[in-house]
């Protein structure tokens, strides 16, 4: 699963709303990822049922102030507040709907979505720790391979700096061989040959 980093962040932020459903005892928690050629522009739907409107309006409280909090994250509208029924927190790239169960049923809105894969929040948050760790895996063969090119390339700079100086050594060793040799030349005592 290739997840952008702008989704990791909307997952991360649909995670903690569903751990606070979790907290407040929401009940049938679901997450939709919606079918991108269905969805206009959310990505996800979390929905979760109440069993009274103070308990709905207590869901809906805590996951604006968590995400606020946390992330700096606000809704772009919250419609339903007022009477506890049907709250919607749109946050663009995902929506929240807290119902009362009642309500859930009779709108249905997972038999409306049908393209949308129903998700709970353990498998949610088991498919959000995979992406990151094939995330992590991928960065972290990245750095070693350039490490191992960087070594490589430092070896090979070591190796060339030892054959220059073997060679420098040679030529000096082989020029100084040379320079001996007339010295001894010199040395001699010639003899003519008679």
């Amino acid at each position: 699963m290739n997840i952008s980093t702008a989704q990791k962040q909307t997952r991360i932020l649909v995670q903690a709303a569903a751990a606070v459903c979790d907290e407040k005892k929401g009940q049938h928690t679901r997450i939709l990822e919606l079918d991108p050629v269905d969805s206009g522009l959310s990505d996800f739907f979390l929905v979760t049922s109440a069993s009274n409107e103070r308990q709905a309006i207590a869901i809906a409280d805590e996951i604006e102030l968590r995400l606020k909090r946390s992330f700096g994250v606000y809704p772009n509208s919250v419609e339903g507040r007022r009477n506890g029924e049907w709250i919607l927190l749109d946050y663009v790239d995902f929506v929240i709907h807290v119902f009362l169960a009642e309500r859930r049923a009779f709108y249905d809105i997972e038999r409306l979505r049908k393209s949308a894969r129903p998700l709970t929040p353990d498998e949610f948050d088991a498919e959000l720790k995979a992406a990151l760790a094939a995330k992590t895996r991928a960065v972290r063969k990245k750095k070693a391979a350039a490490k191992e090119s960087k070594t490589t390339a430092k070896k090979s700079a070591q190796a060339k700096k030892a054959s220059v100086a073997k060679k420098s050594a040679t030529k000096k060793a082989s020029a100084s061989r040379k320079l001996a040799r007339k010295k001894d030349a010199a040395r001699k005592p010639r003899t003519r040959k008679s």
